[in-house]
């Protein structure tokens, strides 16, 4: 067997066992040792505890992938720990963007991962709501304590630190527009996200609009990342800050020939980046090791040793990381706990109040953002057919649930999108299954808004036919190709409850073929299908989703609509990449 060969099947072997680690510490503890063994875990000792003589003949490889920010010291405090005298073990830290993380392990495609610190907790709420909405089961992780946080503060450049002298900066002055602030993407930014959960909760009840418009504010300039945003201080306006967390500003400031910075803290507090230790785990192998799965395997049984290595070395990992708060310090961390003192220039030294961040809440902004921001063309199509009649479990339509969804979502968009509405059923326009019913063109007309509301309103009136999918689709791609513009995301949003029943169109096969002929990577245009109720066909949906690089979703219960179409929505920006 080639050497090659010979790591590929380790780590099958491995991760074959490495995620049933919690499970066999769980059995052994409820089996007789509840005591001895919580506190050997607690501190690291399992290994010691279970075999005191164990000798390291062959490491333990472990796999962490960890958000950027932190992954350097991360790495650090890995490498002195698998170099220590109790430690067996090879960790590998791989560096990776905590929102790409989350969408690899919602697809299903992260196998090879033993645990996952990404720069929030929200990641792990984002994580399962795009593996539902992806009808893919939800990686079972379990989430620890954070082994480091960073408040969110607002940096502006030292040489124009005199623009703010005397001044109280707040997020309720950010809210109201008394200052102007440069946000980085909050789809990849969970400092900016953040600072969007702080700014929501100080709204004024009486202004409901008012967290919407400052995100329309702050849409005018995103930068991807937070040096970006750095970069754009210099050229902005006198009083713009960009929001950044604290460790951010300290590591700018130690880049050689950098513009320094100072962090601002707000004065009606913040919240704070939080790192929590995630363990991926494996719901199917967690079972085959309860008790009484395996009553012939025993202490002998080399699987269940591997399993309790690899839960000493993991668990001993995770508190070498927790105990690292001077080494983090010295990267322009705070402890798990939020406490701990920096010395870094441009932030003050003494640990600052910060409250607890809402993964819910940030989940729901971050809805409402990607609906509101995305700079983006959509042909949206509605089925008409005569089932949207039927009822739903609250009593109303199909149609009507329908409708309140795509008004709610309509308001929430901003004058940046252009957007048209098809409306499709067999026979719709003589022996053709479509319509179009508005135009596509930009929301800042108040006079194509005004046609839209009008379009929705008239959708109950409009019922009849069949459901025409599979010509509609190819038209619908077709037509957006026809315009296309590449300043702007193009895509294809279609909404329906059903399966194709056109016996005179092309079918599903054709679709396909003519779909992947349509196919230029300079010119994608994804598309998005929402499955309406229990009755959609999500199996040609898919299908049709994956030939142009869209995605399906599936709202089984009508009422969940708006969820999944603002799910739906706020990731139209990454297609066809996630």
């Amino acid at each position: 067997m080639s050497r090659r060969s010979e790591r590929e099947e380790s780590r099958k072997r491995r991760r074959r066992t490495s995620r049933i680690v919690a499970a066999t510490v769980a059995v052994v503890a409820l089996v007789g040792g509840v005591g001895a063994v919580g506190t050997a875990w607690a501190t690291g000792g399992l290994g010691e505890w279970m075999d005191p003589t164990a000798e390291c003949v062959e490491p333990i490889e472990l796999t962490v992938l960890t958000d950027r920010a932190i992954a350097a010291t991360v790495q650090a405090v890995a490498a002195e720990y698998d170099a220590s005298e109790t430690a067996c073990s090879h960790t590998e830290v791989v560096a990776q963007e905590s929102a790409d993380t989350a969408a690899v392990l919602a697809s299903g495609n992260a196998t090879d991962v033993d645990a996952w610190i990404p720069d929030s907790p929200v990641w792990l709420v984002r994580m399962a709501s795009m593996a539902r909405s992806l009808g893919r089961p939800v990686p079972d992780i379990a989430l620890e304590r954070s082994i480091a946080t960073s408040p969110i503060v607002f940096a502006v450049p030292v040489s124009r630190a005199e623009e703010f002298a005397g001044r109280d900066l707040s997020w309720k002055g950010l809210l109201t527009d008394e200052f102007a602030a440069i946000l980085p993407d909050p789809e990849a930014s969970s400092a900016s996200l953040n600072a969007l959960q702080s700014l929501e909760s100080r709204v004024d009840i009486a202004q409901p609009r008012q967290f919407q418009n400052a995100m329309i504010r702050l849409n005018a300039e995103v930068p991807a990342n937070a040096d970006a945003a750095f970069a754009a201080l210099s050229v902005s306006d006198p009083g713009t800050v960009a929001i950044a967390s604290e460790q951010q500003v300290a590591l700018h400031n130690r880049k050689t020939g950098a513009d320094p910075l100072l962090a601002l803290y707000p004065s009606d507090g913040s919240l704070a980046l939080s790192y929590p230790f995630l363990r991926l785990l494996d719901e199917s192998e967690l079972a085959k090791n309860l008790p009484g799965a395996d009553e012939q395997a025993g202490d002998a049984d080399p699987e269940s040793a591997e399993l309790a290595r690899r839960a000493r070395e993991l668990g001993a990992l995770k508190i070498a990381l927790w105990e690292a708060t001077a080494r983090f310090a010295g990267d322009g961390f705070r402890d798990g706990l939020g406490g701990g003192e920096l010395e870094q220039d441009g932030v003050v030294e003494d640990p600052v109040e910060v409250s607890s961040a809402a993964a819910s809440a940030q989940v729901a902004i971050l809805r409402t953002w990607g609906v509101v921001s995305v700079r983006s063309r959509i042909l949206t199509v509605i089925d008409l057919s005569g089932s949207m009649e039927e009822p739903t479990v609250s009593g109303q339509r199909r149609i009507d649930v329908l409708q309140q969804a795509a008004a709610a979502t309509l308001s929430q968009f901003s004058g940046q999108v252009d957007l048209g509405v098809w409306g499709f059923s067999t026979l719709r326009a003589g022996a053709q299954d479509w319509e179009s019913l508005a135009p596509i063109d930009q929301l800042s007309s108040d006079a194509h808004r005004q046609l839209l509301n009008e379009v929705i309103a008239s959708l109950p009136t409009r019922l009849g036919g069949a459901t025409g999918l599979y010509d509609t689709t190819l038209a619908a791609v077709q037509s957006v190709l026809e315009s296309y513009d590449p300043a702007k995301v193009n895509s294809v949003l279609l909404l329906t409850d059903g399966r194709n029943e056109d016996e005179n169109g092309i079918s599903g096969e054709q679709l396909l073929a003519e779909l992947a002929a349509l196919q230029d990577p300079e010119r994608p245009v994804p598309v998005t299908l929402v499955g309406i109720g229990p009755d959609t066909d999500l199996e040609s949906m898919r299908r049709i989703a994956e030939a142009t690089g869209g995605a399906a979703y599936s709202a089984a219960r009508p009422e969940d609509l708006t969820v999944v179409l603002n799910d739906a929505l706020s990731q139209r920006a990454c297609r066809p990449n996630c």
